[in-house]
C-alpha cells in the first residue's frame, strides 16, 4: 500500500510573516497594561482569546514577545522591538485609511463657493470637475459684501473676495493685488493718454458698479479725499453690462486691471489709473471656526494653486 506524501509548501526566503491587525492591537495592549486580563478588557475580548492570539503570533515570529509569571507580564527585548513596529504599522494603516476615506469623500458631495465677478473661478471649477465629476459645485458671484455675507452666514464653504476692510472673524489669505484701470471707447478724449490721473475723472460720466463693491468704495473714498464727487451716471451689477455700456459710449468705467482681449471688444481701450494708484487685494475668505469638507478643501487647494498671483479671468 502506497502512503501518499503530503508536501508542505516551502516558505520562500525572506517571506514576511502573516500578521493581522488584531494581533498588532493585542501586542500593543498587553505591552501597555502589562496584564493579559486588563488588556483583554480594554480590547473587549476574553482573556483566553487574547492569550491564544499572542501565542500564535509568537509561533509565527519564532520569538517570545512576553514573559509571563503569576504576578506580572514583562516585555522581552524582541517584544519591545515588535511593539514599536506594531505602533508604526498601526499609524501607517490609520493614515492610509484616512487618506482613502478623504479621497472617497472628495469624489462626492457638494461645494458652494462665493466669488467676486472678475475672479477666474470658472477655469478652476472646470479643472476640478474633471478630476472629481461626482462633486456638485455651486458658484455664487457678486461683490465684496455679497461674498462676505455668504461666508459669514455659512451659505458658502469659502469665498474669493476683496480682502479690504473685513472683520477679524474671517480667515484671509492673499492671492494677489489688482490695480484699478480706466476702460473707455477708443474715441474718448482720454484714450490718447497712456495713463489717467484720478483728477481727470471729476466731471466725467461713469458707468459704475453698485455700492457694495470694494472698488466702488475705494474710488468714492479717493474722490472725497480729493475734494470732489464722482458722477455715477449709470450703476450696474455685472461687469459684462458695464463693458457693454462703456462700449456704447454711455461713460467710462473703473475696473480691476481690465485688458480687452484681442477682437472681443475692438472699440475699448484700458489705461492705468494714477495719482493716486488704487488697488484691491484679492484672496481667500473663510470663517475661522468652520471646518471644510474634503470636497471643499480640495477645491480650495486647487483655487489656491491656480489663482495665486493670477486671480483675474
Amino acid at each position: 500500500m502506497t502512503v501518499p506524501v503530503v508536501r508542505r509548501p516551502l516558505k520562500r526566503s525572506g517571506a514576511l510573516p502573516e500578521v493581522n491587525s488584531r494581533q498588532l492591537a493585542a501586542v500593543q495592549a498587553v505591552a501597555e497594561y502589562r496584564s493579559f486580563i486588563a488588556a483583554a478588557a480594554h480590547l473587549g475580548i476574553s482573556q483566553p482569546a487574547l492569550t491564544l492570539s499572542i501565542k500564535r503570533l509568537e509561533q509565527t515570529l519564532g520569538v517570545p514577545l512576553f514573559l509571563r509569571t503569576t504576578r506580572q507580564v514583562t516585555t522581552t527585548t524582541a517584544g519591545r522591538e515588535f511593539v514599536a513596529i506594531a505602533e508604526r504599522m498601526f499609524n501607517d494603516l490609520k493614515l492610509g485609511m484616512r487618506s482613502l476615506r478623504e479621497l472617497t469623500e472628495r469624489q462626492r458631495g457638494q461645494v458652494i463657493v462665493s466669488s467676486l465677478f472678475p475672479v477666474n473661478m470658472s477655469s478652476v471649477i472646470a479643472e476640478y470637475g474633471k478630476q472629481f465629476p461626482g462633486v456638485e459645485i455651486h458658484l455664487r458671484e457678486g461683490f465684496q459684501d455679497d461674498v462676505k455675507d455668504d461666508v459669514r452666514s455659512g451659505v458658502a464653504d469659502f469665498g474669493i473676495s476683496d480682502l479690504n476692510d473685513l472683520p477679524a472673524s474671517h480667515l484671509t489669505e492673499t492671492l494677489g493685488v489688482q490695480e484699478l484701470w480706466v476702460v473707455m471707447r477708443d474715441d474718448h478724449p482720454l484714450a490718447r493718454k497712456r495713463q489717467i490721473e484720478f483728477s481727470a475723472l471729476k466731471d466725467l460720466a461713469l458707468v459704475s458698479f453698485r455700492v457694495g463693491s470694494g472698488s466702488r468704495r475705494l474710488i468714492d473714498a479717493a474722490a472725497t479725499a480729493a475734494g470732489f464727487t464722482l458722477h455715477h451716471a449709470v450703476t450696474v451689477s455685472l461687469p459684462f453690462t458695464l463693458l457693454n455700456l462703456v462700449e456704447r459710449g454711455v461713460g467710462i468705467g473703473i475696473v480691476p486691471a481690465y485688458t480687452p482681449r484681442h477682437g472681443t471688444r475692438p472699440r475699448l481701450v484700458a489705461r492705468p489709473l494714477v495719482r493716486p494708484r488704487l488697488s484691491i487685494t484679492i484672496g481667500i475668505l473663510r470663517l475661522s471656526d468652520r471646518e471644510l469638507s474634503p470636497a471643499a478643501a480640495g477645491l480650495l487647494e486647487l483655487a489656491r494653486q491656480r489663482l495665486r498671483n493670477h486671480p483675474q479671468s
